[in-house]
């Protein structure tokens, strides 16, 4: 059988494609992350292999607006994500206190919240985690931005924010009207945030 080079340039693509996917779940996404592109790549990758959230649980896609659901704020007050934040673009860090590299990355964070003014950006973490365990950490490392927690599972905040793996750090960015625009698997380093959210 005689095989044109079309066909040779298809297997070649696919094959290609499928070294590609195989080398995210070997060894991880490594320097693709950095990249839209890779980012992209990474979240559709975890989507289509995602057990189907709950029934009731929307979970959001890039460019779709964010179903609201509600939060307990760290103060106690509740909080209903993404109206609370209506007005103004928002950036939401998902985040653990034994998850190593959300730690690394708070510090960042904080600048970039600190950074902002009355018509910047807004940030909310929100810790996936045991409060008791958020509230000593915080003490041992600050941040100015607002903190609210919600129980890990298949229900959670990250799932509905387009996270069905639960990866840790994942960050998304909320349009003013709660459309998610961005997506972020993994920690920023420093000085990434600024040109992340501009692009």
């Amino acid at each position: 059988m005689k095989v044109g080079p079309l066909t040779v340039v298809a297997i070649a693509v696919a094959a290609g494609g499928l070294g590609v996917l195989a080398s995210l779940f070997v060894s991880g996404p490594g320097p693709l992350l950095g990249t839209e592109a890779g980012q992209r790549l990474y979240a559709d990758t975890l989507s289509a292999t995602a057990p189907s959230p709950p029934d009731g649980v929307s979970a959001a896609r890039r460019g779709d607006t964010v179903a609201p659901f509600d939060l307990a704020g760290l103060d106690g007050e509740r909080l209903q994500v993404p109206r609370a934040y209506a007005g103004r673009p928002v950036l939401v860090n998902l985040w653990a206190s034994w998850c190593g590299p959300c730690i690394e990355e708070m510090p960042e964070l904080d600048r970039f919240a600190g950074e902002q003014d009355d018509n910047g950006v807004q940030v909310l973490g929100i810790a996936l985690d045991d409060e008791d365990a958020v509230r000593a950490f915080l003490q041992r490392v600050p941040v100015d931005y607002a903190i609210a927690l919600d129980a890990p599972g298949p229900a959670d905040a990250g799932v509905r924010l387009g996270n069905p793996r639960g990866v840790l750090p994942y960050t998304v960015l909320l349009s003013p009207g709660g459309r998610l625009l961005k997506q972020r698997i993994g920690p920023f380093a420093h000085g990434e945030i600024d040109d992340w959210v501009a692009d």
